[in-house]
């Protein structure tokens, strides 16, 4: 009898493809998927490669997925169970949405957020109904932390999709996060759904003093916790130094984050928030803000080339490093920065490379009658109406 491989399905699911889209992207027919994901027939050697770029995954990963038995099938029985009788849930199912969870936060960067919302929306209110009739205890608990950390996904996926248009359901989430972390007592999950509402505030509705209040709270909720939070929440309350044209404030708030990020420590919880290159990119945005441009153009230009592996946090330090170009009058590198920004932005659909790639476009009006800038021009319009 065949085995379903549904870990396979699993993959495929949580990188947004439907089973249509994913036969188009390995160049087969459904019927081909179908029969892979029952355990029907093995993929042909030839497909491999196609299949294994599709999921993201090496070849060795690949046959891992292919060949090793697998369980999720009894784990979706259990929860099909537990949501007809919520009362009845357990840690095993409590442990197995967190997976999901996590599955779907280890694909954000790569894959539009409009392609991820259905999974974890679902996910999100299956975890939601569940935390809502566990009884006090263990599992109710982890359904606790499993809320905090799905509605703060769900907050993120919105925003992006919205191309950070929509502030108030974001917030929603963020705000359905922060309680259900104060309800475990969880500091990390706080001050992460809080510093999430800063960067609405910073970059959503334009309010730098709303965007600081709320990322200086994120430092007085992780400073005792998460030199990772703290050192974020110091440089995004940096970055609205910066907008409102308060140097002085912005470096002191910069040497802050610096000195928590010196401090991390290997057990730090929200250490896989870190990035080495993360303190460069927002420097550099905070110098572009205080128009120091040549400094700006310097920090992004040494970042941009560290985010290989970050593709929408690549393409905002690109569009950022393009503006750096514009204001100093390099037109030659910004036209291929920008090309390059606008590479990313196709591939991911992040909201926050859109936003900066479209100011970039804007400040290249006055020389609208350029070839090169009309093809620019073309390349946003495409993106924007697609």
């Amino acid at each position: 009898m065949p085995i379903r491989r549904q870990k396979l399905a699993q993959r495929r699911k949580a990188l947004g493809f439907s089973q249509e889209a994913f036969a188009y992207a390995v160049g087969v027919e459904r019927s081909t998927v179908v029969r892979w994901e029952s355990g029907e027939t093995e993929p042909r050697p030839w497909h491999r490669p196609q299949l294994a770029a599709a999921l993201q995954l090496t070849l060795e990963e690949l046959d891992q997925i292919l060949a090793s038995p697998s369980t999720e099938e009894s784990d979706d029985e259990r929860l099909a169970y537990v949501l007809r009788h919520p009362s009845a849930v357990d840690l095993v199912t409590a442990a197995h949405l967190a997976q999901e969870i996590e599955r779907l936060n280890a694909v954000y960067d790569a894959a539009p957020a409009a392609s991820l919302l259905a999974a974890a929306g679902q996910c999100h209110s299956h975890i939601t109904l569940l935390h809502r009739y566990a009884p006090p205890g263990r599992v109710r608990r982890q359904l606790a932390c499993s809320v905090a950390e799905s509605a703060t996904l769900m907050g993120q996926l919105v925003w992006d999709a919205s191309q950070r248009r929509d502030a108030v359901v974001p917030l929603q989430y963020f705000d359905q996060a922060i309680h259900a972390a104060r309800e475990i007592a969880d500091p990390v999950l706080e001050a992460h759904a809080q510093l999430r509402k800063g960067f609405v505030a910073l970059y959503g509705t334009k309010d730098p003093r709303e965007g600081l209040r709320l990322c200086e709270e994120t430092t007085l909720v992780s400073r005792s916790v998460s030199n990772v939070l703290t050192g974020l929440g110091h440089l995004h309350a940096g970055e609205a130094h910066a907008m409102l044209g308060e140097r002085r404030a912005c470096e002191k708030a910069l040497n802050a984050a610096e000195d928590s990020f010196a401090a991390i420590r290997p057990d730090d919880e929200a250490l896989p928030m870190f990035s080495p290159s993360q303190f460069d990119r927002l420097a550099g945005s905070c110098y572009l803000f205080l128009g120091v441009n040549g400094k700006a153009e310097e920090i992004l230009t040494r970042t941009a080339r560290r985010l290989v592996q970050w593709k929408k946090s690549q393409s905002i330090v690109l569009g950022n490093l393009t503006l750096a170009y514009i204001r100093q009058g390099k037109l030659e590198e910004a036209c291929g920065t920008l090309h390059a920004a606008i590479d990313l932005i196709e591939q991911t659909r992040g909201g926050g490379g859109m936003n900066v790639a479209f100011t970039a476009g804007r400040e290249l009006a006055p020389w609208r009658h350029e070839p090169w800038v009309q093809d620019i021009s073309d390349r946003l319009f495409a993106m924007m109406t697609t």
